[in-house]
């Protein structure tokens, strides 16, 4: 329990110190876009060797197949619904609407998602989509230190560039500094108490159960990373972020084979 909590409460730290920075700060559009590129390479090889490979062994193939293709229709589903919602007076032909980088750089100005749109708002609930999986399937993976470290780092450095923005497009919307930190707070909130849940509950639970949540976490995590993550990245710091995703990857790699 205490080992759940500490790992619960370092992931989901990041959702608070994004919202600290995000609130307060603006950060030049290539360096977020870097952020963006470092985390999706952390989350690809943690998904791949930390959620799905997992669930494969304890459930099989197909268990783990449909679980993941779950989780992926939900979040993309869902995910959509919030782009819709996340929309301004002025429809933009822009990638994400809820991931509003430019509300967070010194290099443009805020999108109508944020101006006059619901932007971080949108980007708090889809956050919250993926994480609780996410969280959950961190709590599963304490069994093995290794795989618990390397996940763990995975979803912080993802958390912080999210939360940044997230609370900057707030923060264009006149939300106070109270309501900003109040709301990614009750976020972090909820997902350390998501690893609290996969390290109780599940860790007692048949393999076979077990494997479906790391499927539908990874279907999730990896829809989001199509969806929302890369090509972000992508359209802000072009080809250059190649780099980034590829140091990520290493960095998650080297932590799961320790």
């Amino acid at each position: 329990m205490v080992t759940s909590l500490v790992y619960g409460a370092i992931a989901s730290s990041a959702l608070v110190l994004g919202a600290l920075a995000g609130g307060r700060l603006q950060i030049p559009k290539r360096v977020l876009a870097a952020m963006l590129a470092f985390a999706a390479g952390a989350l690809i090889c943690a998904l791949t060797f930390e959620l799905f490979e997992d669930s494969y062994e304890k459930g099989g193939i197909w268990r783990a197949a449909l679980g993941l293709l779950v989780g992926a229709i939900v979040f993309t589903l869902v995910s959509q619904r919030l782009d819709r919602w996340a929309e301004g007076d002025v429809e933009e032909d822009h990638g994400s609407e809820k991931l509003d980088v430019d509300a967070a750089s010194a290099d443009e100005a805020p999108s109508p998602a944020s101006t006059t749109g619901v932007a971080g708002l949108a980007l708090l609930a889809a956050v919250t989509l993926d994480g609780v999986p996410e969280n959950v399937a961190l709590g599963v993976s304490l069994g093995d230190d290794a795989a618990g470290v390397a996940l763990l780092v995975a979803i912080f450095v993802s958390n912080f560039p999210e939360a940044l923005v997230g609370s900057a497009s707030m923060r264009t919307q006149g939300r106070s500094q109270r309501f900003i930190l109040g709301t990614w707070t009750a976020c972090a909130v909820l997902l350390t108490f998501a690893v609290v849940v996969g390290a109780g509950p599940l860790a007692n639970a048949s393999d076979e159960t077990v494997s479906l949540p790391l499927a539908f976490a990874a279907g999730a995590v990896l829809a989001s990373l199509a969806d929302t993550l890369m090509p972000e990245a992508y359209e802000q710091g072009g080809p250059a972020v190649a780099l980034s995703t590829a140091a990520g990857f290493v960095l998650s790699y080297f932590l799961a084979t320790l």
